[in-house]
């Protein structure tokens, strides 16, 4: 019996990732939360949004939510996102 065994890869290989810089300091910034859309994102975000105003003096915190839980965010969101000096993206159930 012979296996063949497919690879799905495109061949290219990975492609290489360098994180965004990080801000030292988060007051008057515009931070940028994007939800999922599910039922459990909404506390931990009210919490977490709080804790950027209270505690590290964000400057303005904007909340958006994907059109759907499981497909990546609109360019309409991606778009909005270039405005914000950092994001946060989350998922709930």
């Amino acid at each position: 019996m012979t296996i063949e065994v497919l690879d799905p890869t495109d061949g290219e290989g990975v492609a290489e990732f360098a994180p965004a810089a990080r801000p030292v300091d988060l007051s008057a910034l515009t931070i940028g939360i994007v939800s999922n859309g599910k039922q459990g994102t909404r506390q931990l975000f009210d919490a977490m949004e709080a804790e950027l105003r209270q505690q590290y003096g964000v400057g303005d915190v904007v909340r958006l939510t994907k059109g759907h839980y499981s497909a990546p965010a609109e360019a309409g969101v991606m778009d909005r996102a270039k405005e914000w000096q950092a994001l946060i993206a989350g998922v709930g159930d």
